[in-house]
């Protein structure tokens, strides 16, 4: 993976609209799409436009078997494993003791239980007998943590009864838990950031369970939030399939909502910090990477429901050096987005003029690097 660090901060300014769709639903008001109740304006979380970016660089950086190179695997990820299994990943290849095994004999009473019909959980193993008479074993890794081990012992109980519950807790009682030292989770920290592309670009607090500490990611993105006020429009829609069985005979459509934006023109600031970047090995490669997938995220994230949203300009403010050349709301000034005819609602993006430092900005290049330094 290049090791080429960054240098120079930057600041930037996102600009992207949606038409006839619902940009991020709100999960707190029926998927409605999130606004500000005090202005009318909408709003997009960062979150939302991070998973965009996570899913364009899984893509990009895949193969046509589906496998994505090394360096560039995501942390957060759909239908994936549980974040503290990724931690545990670490731990194996930087060969950090999680716990102390422990064994046990088996019980005579347990043992067609254990050894013939038992699937155990994760963590949990049964050690053959040997030819010298040596009786089967319970192992434990002692790499759980506690909801983790909770939940085995449950799956324990339930599938194999009280007494092969109470056996298996008895046995977790005597492990002996090992707290790694601050070098080993700094060590775990620094293979989350090389495996993991998110990890060193975003940040992502990676204490819980096994700890692999935390991370401030170089790369952080604000809330976005449309130009003007936007209408939120419900639609009834008729679906000709019926769900339950139960309601086939008495009719033929199912009706649904709908919600979405007529249209909206959003803007989001994003930073660049390289004390972070030199931290976490984010690289230029890296950077050029993010500025790509701002570009093209929405063309790799069609959906129904979200409607046509493109991203329209992004404006990257490029300082000389590490601390920067102005401060980043100054910068932010410098770009204007106002609405041609205020007296007519816009419903595409030629209704709205983009300027920066007072002259029209070219929006048929989607990308523009400006030197900060530069005074409108």
């Amino acid at each position: 993976m290049p090791n080429n660090g960054i240098e120079k901060r930057y600041d930037f300014v996102l600009l992207f609209d949606v038409q006839d769709g619902n940009p991020n639903g709100d999960p707190d008001a029926g998927n409605l799409p999130r606004i500000d109740p005090e202005t009318g304006h909408g709003l997009v979380t960062d979150v939302c436009l991070k998973r965009k970016v996570r899913n364009y660089v899984a893509l990009a950086k895949s193969d046509d078997n589906g496998t994505i190179a090394n360096g560039f695997d995501i942390y957060v990820k759909e239908m994936d494993l549980a974040l503290n299994a990724k931690h545990k990943l670490a731990y194996e290849a930087k060969k950090i003791e999680l716990g102390q095994q422990v064994l046990d004999y088996i019980p005579e009473k347990l043992r067609e239980i254990l050894t013939v019909e038992a699937t155990l959980p994760e963590g949990f193993e049964v050690i053959e007998a040997d030819e010298d008479g040596k009786p089967h074993q319970l192992a434990y890794s002692g790499t759980l943590d506690l909801a983790e081990r909770k939940e085995a012992l449950k799956q324990i109980k339930d599938e194999h009864g009280a007494e092969a519950h109470k056996f298996a807790a008895d046995l977790v009682k005597k492990t002996k838990s090992r707290k790694p030292t601050r070098e080993e989770v700094g060590g775990a920290r620094e293979w989350m950031c090389q495996k993991f592309f998110d990890v060193r670009t975003f940040g992502a607090v990676m204490s819980t369970g096994v700890n692999c500490g935390q991370v401030r990611g170089p790369v952080q993105l604000t809330f976005s939030r449309s130009v003007d006020p936007i209408v939120s429009l419900e639609h009834s829609i008729t679906r000709v399939a019926v769900t339950r069985e139960e309601d086939a005979a008495r009719k033929q459509t199912e009706m649904g909502r709908k919600n979405t934006v007529p249209y909206g023109l959003y803007v989001g600031h994003g930073f660049v910090m390289p004390p972070f970047a030199a931290k976490t090995g984010f690289s230029t490669d890296d950077l050029s990477l993010v500025w790509e997938a701002l570009e093209k995220m929405f063309e790799i994230d069609r959906s129904a429901a979200r409607g046509f949203m493109t991203t329209r300009a992004l404006i990257v403010f490029e300082h000389q050096n590490k601390l920067g050349d102005a401060p980043a709301h100054k910068l932010f000034e410098r770009v204007e987005v106002r609405r041609k005819n205020p007296d007519k609602p816009a419903r595409r993006f030629e209704d709205y003029e983009v300027k920066l430092d007072g002259q029209p900005l070219d929006v048929s290049v989607v990308k523009h690097i400006v030197p900060a330094a530069t005074q409108p």
